[in-house]
């Protein structure tokens, strides 16, 4: 199939370097930033490049600290797990292996999510994901390593496949988690610490990167980053990124996949988000199934089979094992629609607004912010 995808920038900077070059920056070997006695990478999920310059009266601090071409690009698929996992290991998805939002488990009929998904179906941290992480390999070398996040988060799986290493300090309140790390930075010099804050990109999921509680919790984001700037030493760097950007989808653009529909002919497994279909065929059908949907959906989907995608380098290199995870036919949507396999008893996710996933510069352009040492 003949295929036109989105070129990222030439030079552009990949989210998957962010945490490596900050580490880097703690004994004078970063590319990117300047040396730092301490450093914290600050994560605020949900993030687009693109939202924040569209809100940025409502985000003076951030915007005080960075233009529009302090950004980076994000992994594929645009999705927290991908992502977050590709910017804890500093490896792309085909080598971590956390492909996906649902991803089939191999030789089985499981389509296991990757952020949750770890309690109920048996996977390994660490064997599934696939690569040391770098605050694990910190702190084997001698480092302080700390992690500031909600308590939720504190023994996931995921948390064990992509945080292992690290001092976990948990704290619901985002002022308090502000403290925590500034503190923390200013007691151990040497030390990393991840700072995580999801409160914005639970707002846009549930009322859109536009709505008014969205443009509220981005305010409280603005805020709580300017009293890090001024809670932090000078000798402390610190670096304000996203995991993906977003966009709002209604519901009048959602195309739901019912029983009978000819787009399902052949799919055994449907995975990934609405933003970005996985979906895995019956043997031998691939090819159909991508034509299929090329002719029904190719104007508003890349569509690709898992070949194409792999030869695009979507995945970055893709290792062997990896390979089985990802969809035989790979669906991104373009513009604002997103797909549903109707067929699912609990529709909750389709009264989402905010969705990511996709290859869009919305979802992919994230803020790459820097002050205190690294200013």
């Amino acid at each position: 199939m003949s295929l036109s995808l989105p070129a990222d920038p030439p030079r552009s900077r990949s989210l998957t370097d962010v945490l490596a070059q900050t580490i880097a920056a703690l004994t004078g070997a970063s590319d990117w930033f300047a040396p730092a006695e301490s450093a914290i990478v600050f994560v605020v999920d949900g993030l687009g490049a693109h939202n924040l310059a569209a809100r940025r009266g409502h985000a003076r601090f951030l915007g005080s600290v960075g233009g529009r071409r302090d950004v980076a690009r994000t992994v594929f698929p645009s999705t927290t797990a991908a992502a977050l996992t590709s910017l804890l290991t500093g490896t792309d998805p085909g080598a971590h292996g956390i492909a996906g939002y649902r991803l089939r488990i191999p030789g089985t009929d499981i389509v296991s999510n990757q952020l949750h998904g770890w309690e109920t179906d048996g996977l390994d941290p660490r064997a599934w994901q696939r690569r040391t992480p770098l605050l694990e390999t910190h702190a084997a070398s001698g480092g302080d390593a700390f992690v500031v996040s909600r308590p939720g988060y504190t023994r996931t799986g995921f948390t064990e496949a992509t945080l292992r290493g690290a001092r976990f300090h948990p704290s619901d309140d985002l002022d308090e988690r502000i403290s925590l790390a500034a503190d923390l930075s200013a007691r151990h010099p040497g030390s990393i610490t991840y700072l995580y804050a999801p409160e914005l990109d639970t707002a846009g999921h549930r009322d859109g990167w536009e709505s008014d509680r969205w443009t509220d919790a981005l305010e409280r984001v603005d805020a709580a980053a300017s009293r890090l700037a001024g809670l932090v030493s000078p000798r402390t760097g610190v670096v304000l990124t996203a995991d993906h950007g977003m966009v709002d989808v209604p519901a009048h653009k959602h195309v739901l996949l019912r029983d009978g529909d000819a787009l399902l002919d052949d799919v055994t497994l449907v995975g990934g988000e609405p933003r970005l279909l996985h979906l895995y065929t019956a043997e031998g059908r691939m090819d159909a199934v991508a034509r299929r949907w090329v002719g029904s959906e190719g104007a508003r989907a890349w569509v690709l089979t898992r070949d194409e995608a792999v030869a695009a380098g979507l995945f970055g290199a893709v290792d062997a094992d990896v390979l089985p995870r990802i969809g035989d036919v790979v669906v991104a949507a373009r513009g604002r629609f997103a797909y549903y396999d109707d067929r699912e008893p609990d529709k909750r996710p389709q009264r989402m607004i905010g969705q990511h996933g996709s290859l869009t510069d919305e979802e992919r352009t994230v803020p790459l912010l820097r002050w205190g040492a690294f200013a």
